[in-house]
């Protein structure tokens, strides 16, 4: 009862009472029917709410906000339909996925009656008939998507979800306005194997990654090798370079080879060369002085 009829009761029968003790008690029993005709007969709906009402059997009909008058005895009110946003968790436990993993899905769904008429008269009891249909049809979504889909395409799958659970709750006067899935649980076992996998890639991805840095590397290093060959000032500078900075540090001690400082040097390097080849004789001209000489013995 709300509290305008609830007022309105309480002032008829505080009124039936005086007169029936300063005036007529026979009077009071006026008052106290007329108290009970105003609480069967005044209803009043909230903003969200509509009043199904019955004539006879038949629909009378839907009353929407504000203060109304039924019949009384005649009328009746069947049902009183929130039609606020609500919601209804549900959830499907050891399902099989397309592959035959079996998974714990929770979720949710938004949901709120368009049509009050609809879903007092075409259904017995409306939110348990979308708590039935959420679970079947969450239940159809798992066994026909594979785990990988069901875990990376989570938004497709609400998606799908709202798409199959509107349809079916739609000839009931009943909208969805999504569906969310909040987790999916996967048998501890699997999880491991899957984190294995992921790290196997990874590491296979880190592999192929370093080998396409050390390609480049080697291609700079023959680039710059070929630089080296045709200026070798150029190398020992980068030499003398190197062992500058090895030399920085305080306190460090570099052993070189003398071999290395000999390279260090190419001028020295190329005068070496130019003396090996001055002290060795020709191969053709050798055996032709060698003839002459012994001709010359003979001679004399």
């Amino acid at each position: 009862m709300n509290p305008i009829t609830s007022s309105l009761v309480f002032a008829f029968v505080l009124a039936g009472l005086a007169v029936g003790y300063r005036v007529n008690p026979y009077l009071a029993s006026v008052f106290s029917v007329a108290a009970a005709i105003i609480a069967m007969s005044l209803k009043m709906a909230n903003a969200w709410q509509k009043f199904v009402i019955l004539r006879m059997g038949k629909l009378q009909s839907v009353k929407g906000a504000g203060m109304f008058v039924i019949i009384p005895v005649l009328d009746n009110v069947i049902a009183v339909i929130d039609g606020r946003i609500q919601t209804t968790a549900f959830n499907a436990e050891q399902a099989l996925t397309k592959d035959t993993v079996p998974v714990n899905v929770d979720a949710i769904i938004f949901w709120h009656v368009h049509d009050a008429e609809k879903a007092a008269l075409a259904i017995t009891n409306y939110r348990e008939a979308i708590d039935r249909v959420a679970q079947t049809s969450l239940r159809e979504m798992i066994g026909s998507s594979m785990l990988a889909a069901l875990l990376s395409d989570r938004k497709e799958a609400d998606e799908q979800l709202k798409d199959e659970i509107g349809g079916k709750t739609a000839p009931w006067g009943i909208s969805v306005s999504s569906v969310e899935i909040r987790d999916v649980a996967i048998p501890e076992a699997l999880q491991d194997a899957m984190s294995r996998q992921a790290q196997a890639e990874r590491e296979k991805q880190a592999r192929v990654i370093l080998g396409s840095a050390e390609a480049a590397i080697a291609g700079k290093f023959v680039e710059a090798a070929d630089i080296y060959e045709g200026h070798p000032a150029a190398l020992q500078l980068r030499a003398m370079n190197i062992i500058y900075e090895t030399t920085k540090e305080r306190g460090a001690t570099i052993l070189i080879p003398s071999s290395m400082v000999d390279t260090l040097n190419p001028y020295s390097t190329t005068l070496a060369l130019a003396l090996t080849n001055k002290a060795l004789p020709d191969p053709e001209i050798a055996p032709r002085k060698g003839a002459e000489s012994a001709a010359r013995n003979v001679a004399g």
